[in-house]
């Protein structure tokens, strides 16, 4: 497996609290990888100590092969990253801006300028200045900046935090076109569950500052599974009489629910068995698991996500 970003065992510790607990991120070439967490889940800080910006308390990180130190590594420079909001000078133009750090990043070639304000969309503002862009476009603009020495790795933290959806739906298209007309490889983190599923072919889900699950998109579809939820007076007796079925793959969700995964065209048939048993139902029905039942089901019902 081509990694372009792993880490092991990660860790970072403010004042005795582990803010990041054994974090073990795997990115492979060509992944748009959706870190989804709540805020304050560690992930603004385990990006910290990807890019050296922070030092980990335990742990190492290897970008393209081969371990990083600290503000110590040639790598870097392959790598382009917006963290948290993206800063400016108000009143110069988005050329003179990405000028500035144009010469700043040592960047030659001067049309690689003109280049990242065509991918991000800002060629028509770009004598504009900044101090009347919008909060997307200024995103944007940051974006830009990230793809001025032409990285193989992008890294955004929450690109779209604040966005309306407009703003939110042309970051998540820009990110689309540079994984798969510029090839880069993108590590982007969110709190919103929706944008994270539409973009990501992978996810690492963080809560409390451990990654409690690393999968591949098609995988995490397959655990929305569809159901008959039982509600009833009795659940136990309910599932003694299922079983007596012959029904095993079944499960008491809290006291009175049942939710039963196979034969699913049989719920009338439950209905009635459970009735004629002294057993009552007051709801019976076919559902589907979401994937916000999955993340609440991984987190123990703490983590609440937008979606």
């Amino acid at each position: 497996m081509d990694y372009i970003l792993k880490t092991q065992n990660l860790c970072k510790l403010y004042k005795n609290k582990k803010a990041v607990n054994g974090v073990n991120i795997n990115v492979s070439k060509g992944d748009i990888y959706g870190f989804l967490g709540q805020n304050g889940a560690g992930k603004t800080t385990t990006i910290r100590m990807i890019l050296g910006l922070i030092k980990p308390t335990e742990g190492e990180v290897f970008l393209f092969g081969e371990r990083i130190f600290p503000g110590q590594n040639a790598h870097y420079g392959r790598i382009g990253s917006v963290i948290e909001t993206a800063g400016f000078y108000p009143n110069l133009t988005a050329v003179e801006n990405l000028e500035i750090h144009r010469r700043l990043m040592g960047v030659t070639n001067k049309s690689y300028l003109e280049e990242a304000l065509e991918i991000t969309g800002l060629t028509d503002v770009r004598n504009k200045r900044v101090k009347g862009f919008s909060l997307g476009m200024k995103q944007r603009l940051g974006i830009s900046r990230a793809l001025l020495h032409k990285p193989e790795f992008l890294i955004l933290d929450e690109p779209t935090n604040g966005l309306d959806p407009v703003g939110i739906k042309e970051i998540r298209k820009l990110i689309q076109d540079l994984s798969m007309k510029r090839k880069i490889t993108v590590l982007v983190s969110s709190h919103i569950l929706s944008e994270i599923q539409q973009i990501a072919s992978k996810i690492g889900i963080i809560h409390e500052g451990a990654l409690l699950e690393e999968i591949d998109f098609e995988s995490l579809k397959k655990k929305s599974r569809s159901y008959i939820e039982i509600k009833t007076s009795d659940d136990k007796k309910a599932s003694f009489l299922l079983e007596k079925r012959k029904i095993t793959d079944y499960k008491v969700i809290e006291q009175g629910v049942i939710r039963v995964y196979e034969k699913l065209n049989e719920s009338s048939i439950f209905n009635r068995i459970l009735s004629e048993n002294g057993v009552e139902v007051s709801e019976i029905r076919v559902m589907n698991d979401t994937l916000e039942d999955y993340f609440l089901q991984l987190t123990g019902g703490s983590f609440r996500i937008q979606s």
